[in-house]
């Protein structure tokens, strides 16, 4: 097969999911041909304007909004602003020929089988020999959309379901036609998982393949056990949510923010497209969700669904719950369990799904029941919608944002024990479970040689997880490459002479543990590795320091203590600076104050695409105390040249620090100089860890040096502080800041400019550090500057007092 590349792609259909894509695949930096309808009539404003349906922007006004409505979107679809410059627009009759330039073509128009024939009969005109063309589909079956096309087509030809939206939901599935060539699924699968970011899951040509069928499964599943169980919608979310390592929108509030009609939907066509699933009557709308499609509250999009928005007659925002007895709206009910409270302290998810499971009350009883039922469920569906038990989890997990999967979880409680109180509960699994502990296997998943392996049935044996090959899976570690371990920090031995450490701490916070954990690491790397990878697999990197500790000794007025903290932790971050084998970070989600420190400090920073990085301090009435601010004006320093003017770029740092800048992406990190030309990008979360290895073995092969603290950063003195001082007088004047604000940005600009020197001068890393401990000792015994931090701690509500 031929060297197969894609630099330009067409997307046909610009709506929520069309837009979407493109913009994604524009991240990567692919050009793109977005095409839509011609409009068939005129707005209000065309004809004021006495355009005609001739003209050009009349002719693509339906994919310019489109795509101005995704590009003003929140959360943004694109890594950077200058991403849509990739994007080209037009529409079905004018530009259809420009696919001929193209190397895949993905249609997302309608679900409608007629009209995506009509679209594949101008593809057909159109593309040229041996273009890929995929239908992002997530309903209709593959082989009806071959029909009638010709063999060049239907050779290239499969299904790729993007999950919307396409940025954030990792899941990308490929769906074969009956015709499609191995060769061009080998392709795509690769091409998503390393040039996308996405987890690629083949399926079947089943109904709504595997993440809608099994996700919207659980829905339905979950809602007929509310109904009998007479749960509010408040303490479902509360239930369904985080506390089980799923999205934050949990179950109500994500049915109104997807709109209630598109579960409808798929719902129905699963009722009426499974006349041989042993469960379709649970597709069969319960009356919570029936009621709500009658009336047409679909949720957001209606302005009111589950949750209601509105506002009290002092108008204040209020959000009102659905009684789902009555159908009227109510203040929020309090949703009290006690196991939340007994697991909110245990984060790691996986040690609290059995203790959530195998509770007492309500909350376990409900849990009993919706996961007895999946995983039923799931164990019927093979090999009706996958032969492999593993693409269950892996389509889930990545489509719905679940943390851990099915399979997964029934692990976690044992399966021959769970088998046995499903029966119990009226939930007898498939036939195989039984023949696989029959035969003494007692687990879906094993590690075996620090690989993951899955139950194969049709074997009756374990083998690998396809895709994990060389990657750095810390659960599959746990058991052999563990060398050292604290309570907040584990460090692993990555193998090829690499350590590597990983926070286990709430949110990942910088403690003494971790402190201890990250020097322990780098005392061991310097004397038997040649390197050190700092990096989880948390949903975040790190939220920043320990801000608790920090208010309880400020509380206390024990300043020594606060001194020792800082100092302790600026000579940590110097120490992953200046050691003689090179530190890289890797990066993904937030990477907060200290973690932004740590990584500005590394050799090399590894960060996924989805990494939000920023020194916050400032929010919380400090400055960045760990270096960062130190480190900032000393990249100032180092990237003007003779005739910059220096003071603007100072300004633009101080400026990022000032208003607790966070970069929202890898890309947007690169405009803050937080990432470095030489740091690097990594597409797909799972690669992260392995790509910072290979990296750090880059370094070390490339003849490591180690570096020597710097004593020539310049800074301005008097001069800058004049200029600084301009713009907090006129800020603080305009009521942009508040008198602390100011206070703090002094502090910050007499750090950045050096103190009061009367001329620019260069001054060594440790004069700075100094400056920031002295500057951030003062403001952590304001009164203001502690209203700030207990109402982070507290509220989780930021103060700007």
């Amino acid at each position: 097969m031929k060297n197969r590349t894609i630099q330009r792609v067409a997307v046909l259909g610009s709506g929520v999911m069309g837009s979407r894509i493109a913009c994604h695949f524009a991240n990567i930096g692919v050009q793109v041909l977005l095409l839509d309808i011609v409009p068939k009539e005129l707005t209000e404003n065309e004809k004021a304007r006495s355009l005609s349906l001739e003209s050009p922007q009349v002719r693509n006004r339906i994919v310019n909004d489109s795509l101005q409505f995704a590009l003003k979107s929140k959360p943004s679809p694109v890594y950077h602003k200058k991403t849509s410059d990739l994007i080209t627009t037009g529409n079905f009759e004018d530009d259809m020929s420009k696919i001929a330039t193209c190397d895949w073509v993905i249609e997302v128009v309608v679900e409608r089988l007629e009209i995506k024939k009509i679209i594949f009969d101008k593809v057909e005109k159109y593309r040229k020999p041996g273009t890929l063309i995929t239908s992002n589909t997530s309903g209709i079956p593959i082989q009806w959309m071959n029909e009638g096309r010709s063999d060049d087509f239907k050779k290239h030809f499969c299904g790729t379901h993007f999950f919307n939206p396409p940025r954030y939901l990792r899941l990308l599935e490929i769906i074969p036609g009956p015709d499609t060539d191995p060769e061009i699924i080998k392709f795509l699968m690769h091409y998503g998982d390393l040039f996308l970011g996405k987890e690629t899951v083949l399926c079947k040509d089943t109904p709504a393949f595997i993440a809608n069928r099994i996700g919207v499964y659980s829905i339905l599943s979950g809602m007929h056990t509310i109904e009998t169980m007479g749960l509010s919608v408040n303490e479902v979310d509360k239930l369904t949510g985080p506390v089980l390592g799923r999205a934050k929108s949990a179950t109500f509030r994500t049915m109104d923010v997807v709109g209630l009609d598109t579960i409808v939907n798929v719902a129905n066509n699963l009722y009426a497209g499974l006349p041989k699933d042993e469960s379709k009557e649970v597709f069969q709308l319960p009356k919570i969700v029936k009621e709500l499609s009658d009336r047409k509250w679909l949720g957001d999009k209606t302005g009111q669904g589950y949750y209601k928005k509105t506002k009290d007659e002092k108008g204040k925002r209020l959000i009102l719950e659905l009684d789902l007895n009555s159908f009227e709206y109510k203040e929020k009910s309090k949703a009290k369990f006690d196991i939340l409270d007994e697991v909110k302290d245990i984060e790691n998810v996986k040690d609290r799904l059995p203790k959530l499971i195998h509770s007492k009350g309500k909350a376990g009883e409900f849990y009993r029941a919706t996961f007895y039922d999946l995983f039923r469920y799931c164990s019927f569906r093979i090999p009706e919608i996958s032969d492999e038990l593993y693409k269950i989890d892996q389509a889930v997990c990545a489509g719905f944002g679940w943390e851990v999967g099915p399979f997964a979880t029934w692990d976690l409680l044992g399966v021959k024990a769970t088998v046995e109180k499903m029966e119990q509960a009226g939930h007898k699994p498939n036939a195989w479970v039984y023949e696989m502990l029959e035969n003494g296997v007692d687990s879906f998943y094993s590690v075996i040689n620090n690989t993951k392996h899955y139950y194969d049935i049709p074997t009756k044996s374990y083998k690998p997880v396809p895709g994990t090959e060389g990657l750095i899976l810390l659960d599959n570690l746990r058991k052999t490459s563990k060398v050292w371990e604290n309570a907040g920090a584990t460090i692993f031995d990555y193998g090829e002479g690499i350590l590597g450490v990983e926070f286990h701490t709430k949110m990942n916070s910088l403690g003494a543990e971790v402190i201890q954990g990250i020097n322990t690491a780098i005392n061991m790397a310097e004397e038997n590795y040649r390197g050190l990878v700092i990096g989880n697999e948390g949903q975040n990197f790190s939220a920043g320091a320990n801000l608790a500790m920090l208010f309880m000794y400020a509380c206390e007025q024990e300043f020594d203590e606060v001194n020792m903290m800082i100092d302790q932790f600026q000579k940590t971050m110097m120490r992953a600076r200046y050691s003689s084998i090179p530190v890289v970070v890797a990066t993904s989600g937030m990477a907060l104050g200290g973690g932004c420190e740590l990584s500005l400090h590394s050799d090399a920073l590894q960060a996924h695409a989805e990494t939000y990085i920023g020194l916050v301090e400032f929010g919380v009435g400090l400055i960045p105390a760990g270096g960062g601010t130190k480190e900032m004006t000393l990249r100032v320093s180092d990237r003007t040249e003779p005739g910059d003017v220096e003071l603007n770029a100072l300004q633009a740092a101080f400026m990022n620090i000032a208003t607790a800048k966070v970069a929202t992406s890898a890309q947007e990190a690169y405009d803050m100089h937080i990432m470095r030309p030489s740091d690097r990008v990594t597409l797909n979360r799972k690669r992260l860890l392995a790509d910072a290895k290979a990296r750090a073995i880059e370094l070390a092969e490339a003849g490591y040096t180690q570096p020597k603290q710097r004593q020539d950063v310049k800074v301005h003195g008097k001069a800058g502080m004049a200029l600084f001082e301009a713009g907090i007088t006129a800020m603080l004047y305009g009521n942009y800041i508040s008198e602390h604000d100011a206070k703090i940005a002094r502090k910050l600009s007499y750090v950045m400019n050096g103190g009061d020197l009367s001329q620019p001068t260069q001054v060594s890393e440790q004069y700075l550090l100094d400056l920031e401990r002295e500057a951030f000792l003062s403001l952590s015994g304001e009164k203001k500057t502690l209203e700030r931090i207990q109402s982070i701690l507290f509220k989780r509500k930021p103060l700007r007092n």
